[in-house]
């Protein structure tokens, strides 16, 4: 797929430039990385290829959206980004939450994901019930993922974002880390999930998906030992991701 992107103005370019260093300073601040990851993940992967609805369009800041279930808790990334979109209003809340994404997971180690600006903010949102849902397998894996138009590679790589970040119990109903140091962006969440599961650490079961499945599995064990491998195949799909329905020529 071609992608063409829209022009922006020099102007909305140093805006994006100086909200960049902002949310770096931010991250650094609350150590918000991994929610940062979670609402840009959660915006964009609403997306249907067939109906062409949902996407990174900014919809999730409506309470509406807020209030679906996967998007537990979501509400304290929305607020703790306001006071950057206040000083910069020509951003638009698409972009903003998008470049959060980017920069958390370069904040934390991670690799550089590129960044095209020009989303424009929509105002209706998705119908619930378009995310993945942690309590289930492989085949419920593809099919969500398969309606935002990503494959197996893709499946695998995005739930290495898992690496960052916990469960809260009130938001998901499980509790834990995936990782040592969830502040960390590394390759250790599939070092954990070929290790099994241990005292302190949790293992979803889309996560055991990953490894009982035997098409998932070769990804797991390549990112496992191969930092530089994982980190190259996520930039893409965390680009991908970034930017369904937008650019698509």
């Amino acid at each position: 797929m071609v992608k063409v992107y829209p022009e922006v103005s020099d102007e909305y370019k140093y805006a994006v430039g100086k909200a960049k260093k902002r949310l770096r300073a931010l991250i650094a601040f609350k150590n918000c990385a991994p929610i940062m990851v979670r609402l840009a993940w959660h915006a964009a992967g609403t997306y249907d290829v067939k109906s062409m609805t949902g996407g990174p369009f900014g919809t999730i800041r409506n309470a509406s959206e807020l209030a679906h279930g996967a998007n537990a808790g979501l509400e304290i990334a929305v607020n703790l980004l306001e006071p950057i979109k206040n000083e910069f209003p020509i951003l638009s809340y698409a972009d903003l939450y998008e470049l959060a994404g980017v920069v958390a997971v370069e904040v934390t180690g991670g690799p550089e994901i590129a960044f095209h600006p020009g989303r424009q903010d929509k105002t209706e949102g998705p119908e619930e019930g378009r995310l993945p849902d942690a309590t289930k397998g492989a085949s419920h894996l593809r099919d969500v993922f398969g309606h935002m138009g990503l494959g197996d590679k893709e499946i695998v790589a995005l739930s290495g974002a898992h690496t960052l970040g916990r469960c809260h119990k009130d938001r998901s109903g499980f509790e834990g880390a995936w990782t040592e140091n969830p502040l960390c962006f590394d390759n250790s969440y599939f070092k954990e999930l070929l290790a099994g599961e241990r005292e302190g650490l949790i293992q979803l079961p889309s996560d055991k998906a990953l490894v009982e499945d035997p098409h998932f599995r070769p990804y797991v064990e390549l990112y496992a030992k191969d930092e530089d491998a994982f980190f190259r195949d996520y930039a893409e799909a965390h680009l991908q991701l970034s930017e369904l329905g937008f650019a698509d020529a």
